[in-house]
């Protein structure tokens, strides 16, 4: 019972800062440049990639993208330690796929967000790898 309310807690970490991600990408000032130019800017620029966008677009995109990734992590983990939590704590591919999906985001938060993140996806990671260990004791 204790390593799935942990993987429950983890995944709704995620969930949670997936949301917030994404009511912050479209409503409010949180995700807009502090210099209103370069968001100007990036509304007239395009990536090298194509001229079918702008920055500004494919920075909302970003964003938005980024959002649904952890929205969806939260939903199916939450999902499977709720309904289904013999199939995900006997799944070694499940079990490491989401590992993976969490350390990789404790690392993008590390090098390239900031402290409130960081601390939101560790505070998940450990709750995630102690499920583990808990269900394998």
């Amino acid at each position: 019972m204790a390593a799935r309310v942990l993987m429950v807690l983890s995944a709704s970490i995620v969930l949670m800062l997936g949301a917030f991600h994404l009511a912050y990408t479209f409503q409010g000032p949180e995700l807009t440049p502090r210099d209103p130019s370069l968001q100007v800017s990036m509304t007239q620029i395009s990536p090298v990639i194509s001229t079918e966008t702008t920055m500004w677009r494919c920075w909302v995109g970003f964003n938005a993208s980024h959002s649904m990734g952890l929205i969806l992590f939260g939903l199916v983990f939450g999902y499977l330690a709720i309904a289904h939590s013999t199939i995900l704590f006997r799944s070694p591919f499940l079990l490491i796929v989401g590992l993976a999906m969490l350390g990789g985001m404790a690392a993008l938060c590390k090098f390239y967000f900031f402290s409130s993140p960081l601390t939101g996806i560790s505070i998940s990671l450990g709750c995630y790898v102690a499920s583990i260990a808990i269900s394998r004791a």
